[in-house]
């Protein structure tokens, strides 16, 4: 049987640019969405072996749904595809569960490689990712653990949008008084008392692009 792959990214070309790719490589293609909450709506019935991921999508980025994934898929293998090789995202990446990481630079076979090796059980990090970064995450002196629920890291990613706490409700289909709880929440976690400074939060932790 071939290997099954969902593909998550928001922009339609490079979705198809994939799939082109990966159907050459006698892979199949599972399904497909635009965001990170799209797809988690479509895995408990797909159940992919592998998810492709980007990291920078609207409404849940990829590792908002790397984490989600688990829950509602635990079979799927995610694999990130990003242009983002810094420390703070391929360790946080880690700490959500991704068995890849693979830069969009570099070459597709790569991704291929990939693939194959999360389903054989193993990891996959692009050459190209520091080995102190995984160093630092196996000896757990990467990232702090994350304070946040994953609620409060979707409130956090859709504010970091710019939504208001009205729009965060329709978003999550919550009401405005529970996504302001949320929001209240986080933010008392984190220490932080305005939204501005919520914002450059939700940018540095890699949420939202700048």
């Amino acid at each position: 049987m071939p290997i099954r792959v969902f593909l998550v990214d928001d922009h339609a070309l490079v979705r198809q640019g994939l799939k082109a790719l990966l159907e050459r490589e006698g892979f199949q293609i599972a399904g497909e969405a635009s965001n990170g909450k799209e797809a988690l709506q479509q895995m408990p019935d797909v159940k992919p072996d592998v998810a492709i991921l980007d990291i920078s999508m609207p409404l849940l980025n990829g590792l908002g749904t790397a984490r989600e994934m688990q829950k509602c898929s635990p079979r799927t293998k995610s694999i990130i595809l990003t242009r983002h090789e810094e420390a703070p995202y391929v360790t946080e990446a880690l700490h959500a569960g991704v068995r890849g990481y693979v830069l969009k630079s570099q070459v597709a076979t790569e991704l291929v490689e990939a693939i194959r090796m999360v389903c054989r059980g193993g990891f996959y990090l692009s050459p190209h990712i520091s080995r102190a970064v995984v160093d630092a995450y196996l000896s757990k002196t990467g990232n702090a653990p994350d304070p946040l629920t994953s609620r409060e890291r979707q409130v956090l990613q859709l504010v970091g949008e710019g939504k208001s706490t009205k729009e965060v409700g329709q978003v999550l289909g919550i009401s405005a008084k529970t996504a302001e709880s949320h929001r209240a929440r986080l933010m008392r976690k984190l220490d932080i008392h305005e939204t501005a400074s919520l914002v450059r939060y939700a940018i540095r932790s890699g949420l939202v692009e700048p």
